[in-house]
């Protein structure tokens, strides 16, 4: 799938409540990203930010995991197939490995952020 023909919002994120407190699991979606990249790098960097909250000093990988699973989000690209970001392919790295910040800065690639606090404002 290519840039080219992304959809016409742009690329969304479907963010997971993995507890199961938001109906269906899901939490929000995230739309706008201009580019399938980008959607991409949101997604493995929010993920790879909730593996961080859910780690304390001292918990093995399998307890990192486990509360991950339990109280965690995960994050997927909506509409782009194959070619979209999944966590499976890397939980198990996220989890050896803790994070530095700017792997964890999901809301610098965040498009919301360029958008108006007050559109009454405007």
């Amino acid at each position: 799938m290519s840039d080219l023909f992304a959809p016409d919002e742009g690329w969304r994120v479907r963010i997971l409540d993995l507890s199961g407190g938001a109906q269906d699991n899901i939490v929000e979606e995230v739309g706008g990203f201009p580019t399938l990249m980008q959607a991409n790098a949101f997604a493995r960097r929010y993920v790879r930010d909730s593996v961080e909250r859910c780690r304390v000093p001292g918990m093995s990988t399998k307890q990192v995991l486990e509360a991950w699973f339990a109280f965690g989000e995960d994050a997927e690209v909506l509409e782009a197939g194959e070619a979209g970001w999944r966590s499976a392919t890397e939980l198990g790295d996220f989890v050896d490995q803790p994070a530095s910040a700017e792997e964890r800065d999901w809301r610098s690639l965040d498009p919301r952020r360029d958008e108006p606090e007050d559109e009454s404002e405007e």
